[in-house]
């Protein structure tokens, strides 16, 4: 269903006002490549929550990423 889904319309307006998805996007690939590099040094996914990587928070990123997977808000087609 829609549950976790920005309506539409909300979502184009938005859009009208300047909000840009392409560099939220853009960034979400850049913190999960960092996370990425962190698996493969360390051999795992458990980020500190305070531990920053090439000057990013990826412990407070991943920690956000689970609470929307949690709520049903992570889109599907980032949820892997």
């Amino acid at each position: 269903g829609l549950k976790g889904k920005l309506d539409r319309a909300l979502a184009k307006r938005l859009e009208n006002v300047g909000v840009q998805w392409v560099i939220l996007s853009e960034q979400w690939e850049k913190d999960y490549r960092l996370l990425i590099k962190f698996r493969q040094r360390e051999g795992h996914c458990n980020v500190p929550a305070k531990h920053i990587e090439s000057g990013r928070n990826l412990g407070t990123w991943l920690e956000a990423q689970r609470q929307q997977k949690n709520e049903g808000k992570l889109d599907e087609t980032i949820e892997r």
